[in-house]
């Protein structure tokens, strides 16, 4: 079970809470604030009038039978205008407070947004990307909740000091113990948060698992599909489920009780009100009107007061959101490996260069090797030998541990082996959001071989699915090829991207690449034999390090771990 916080520590969350949201939209918070002042002095307003018009028009009529007009219209202009007043304030309080947590949600979600496009790839790879989606949207809906209910709790703060000084003032001993209903509230609320916080967080917490765990399913759901484990998945997920419910029901326990003496309280305070002031009406020490003036104050609190309690148990779980907000908000942007890659117009040069997924554990190290304009590059080497590592590492996705990189951070372009496909057009996916003309889509179309996009049923403004749905490997391989091209990179790095292509596509492909990109620098990793043929230049990497870079037929001579792993791909190329 999750420890209690100390009260000293929730009241400091509440107002770091309460100071943070407020301080995004102040004006508008401003305005509902106001709006509720005038709710609360209206309202307190309206007991006071009718005191005035028991005292002064009913009980006059009754002991002497006649009454003025005069008296009736200034009893009617009193309170319609106190009610369409207060009818003002409503509308203010209510419109400028929608406003106010909305506004506030959109602000806040940017910056959550914000501080996730600012870090690095390499910091990603780290995180759930589930927990992610629900820090920027459950959490930041959780984090406003408290602030719909606070210009009207404040206005019920105001209504009791107001009434609690006037009901002191017309009797003493009704006023102090009307008045003795707002400690015992208070008391109420410090007790509710004390035992219903950590629920709260453990919930949010809780849901964060839940929603990565969910995440991993959807994203592998072809694998526990084929293996048939449909069942220990769906047990998996109802375990955290189970865990997000009890503390659910947990929260909502303590929260009924919270409730339930809100409702309580008032409740006996205006029962106590009208037995003892009875009595004192019948002693001649309070008149009719003050009486039930006193009882129609408490009346019209009742409801509000439950408001106030209503923002007090959103407190716990608004804090629980935000404090998972600031654990991501006040993480330290990490530095972009790109802007550690110097600017050079010679290609791409790698000087002494040391990389790992972990920087403490370096698949590769010492790397040194050049790349010449318009030259192709094929990476060679054996499963797991840092050639996809390497390839990121040129990207400026991963961050090297030791050495330099001197390329084109901002005009290189990378194409990966399994390429993201967002749910949109064709169109969407190739300009990912960027102008380019037709000419330029079609000539980005055409190096990538992918002709067949024009033959879709609406052409280039089909929809595809997300991932790629509808369309083959190869096809989604060459929209990509085509999504990098378009961008006329000064480096383009290809991962094993043709994996999925026939041979005589696969040809065209590096034809074309070679034809029509000549001031561009390509380097791919491959196990294809013929693209390996076709390059230029090879580099084969094995045992954590660069063994040699040369043409690929000088290497067939020189190096017999090489060449092994030729033959061993031209054998795997021709059994299938």
């Amino acid at each position: 079970m999750p420890k209690p916080e100390s009260q000293n520590r929730r009241f400091r969350r509440a107002f770091v809470l309460l100071k943070t949201l407020v301080s995004f939209h102040p004006g508008l918070f401003a305005v509902s604030m106001a709006g509720a002042a005038v709710f609360a002095v209206c309202t307190v307003a309206s007991s006071w009038a009718l005191r005035w018009v028991i005292d002064e028009v009913i009980v006059t009529r009754f002991a002497t039978g006649v009454i003025s007009v005069k008296r009736i219209a200034a009893t009617f202009g009193l309170l319609v205008g106190l009610s369409l007043i207060r009818a003002v304030g409503v509308v203010i309080r209510r419109t400028w407070a929608g406003k106010a947590q909305w506004r506030t949600a959109e602000s806040l979600t940017a910056q959550v947004v914000d501080a996730l496009v600012d870090q690095p790839v390499s910091w990603h790879r780290q995180q759930s990307t589930g927990d992610l989606i629900t820090r920027a949207g459950v959490d930041c809906e959780a984090s406003v909740a408290v602030l719909a209910p606070l210009p009207y709790a404040s206005s019920v703060v105001l209504m009791m000091v107001i009434a609690a000084t006037g009901l002191i003032s017309t009797d003493i001993w009704l006023g102090i113990a009307a008045s003795s209903v707002f400690p015992l509230l208070v008391l109420l609320n410090v007790m509710y948060q004390r035992r219903v916080d950590r629920w709260f967080d453990l919930a949010q917490d809780e849901l964060g698992s839940l929603s990565a765990a969910v995440h991993e399913s959807f994203e592998g759901v072809t694998v526990v599909k084929a293996f048939g484990a449909e069942l220990q998945e769906t047990n998996r997920l109802a375990t955290i489920a189970s865990r997000v419910k009890v503390a659910r029901i947990e929260a909502i326990k303590l929260r009924s009780l919270f409730e339930a003496g809100l409702d309580f309280v008032p409740n006996l305070t205006n029962i106590c009100l009208v037995v003892g002031g009875s009595f004192r009406v019948r002693s001649g020490d309070l008149s009719v009107g003050e009486l039930a003036s006193c009882i129609y104050m408490f009346t019209l609190l009742v409801f509000p007061l439950r408001l106030i309690g209503y923002a007090f148990s959103e407190m716990p779980r608004s804090q629980s959101g935000f404090a998972r907000l600031r654990s991501l908000l006040d993480q330290d942007i990490l530095p972009d490996p790109r802007r550690k890659i110097n600017e050079s117009g010679d290609g791409l040069t790698m000087t002494d260069v040391s990389v790992g997924h972990a920087l403490d554990k370096d698949v590769l190290a010492g790397v040194s090797a050049s790349f010449k304009i318009g030259s192709i590059t094929a990476i060679v080497g054996y499963t797991g030998s840092g050639k996809t590592t390497l390839l990121h590492a040129m990207a400026g996705l991963i961050e090297v541990s030791s050495g330099s990189i001197s390329g084109s951070p901002d005009g290189t372009a990378l194409v990966f082996q399994e390429p993201f496909i967002v749910g949109s057009s064709v169109l969407d996916n190739i300009t990912m959001g960027h102008e380019y003309r037709d000419d330029e889509v079609t000539r980005a179309i055409e190096i990538a071989e992918a002709q067949f996009l024009f033959e879709l049923p609406s052409g280039l403004l089909t929809i595809v699915g997300e991932r790629g749905v509808g369309l083959s490997g190869g096809q989604r391989q060459r929209l990509a090829l085509a999504r990098a091209v378009i961008t006329s990179p000064k480096v383009l790095l290809l991962d094993d991207t043709t994996s999925a292509l026939d041979p005589l596509t696969e040809s065209k492909v590096m034809g074309n690449l070679r034809r029509e990109l000549g001031e561009t620098t390509v380097i791919a990793v491959s196990s294809r034999p013929s693209i390996i043929a076709l390059s230029d230049e090879v580099i084969f990497v094995a045992n954590g390090g660069l063994v040699d870079q040369r043409p690929h037929q000088e290497l067939l001579l020189c190096s017999a771990p090489y060449r092994q792993l030729m033959q061993a791909y031209e054998q795997d190329r021709e059994e299938a």
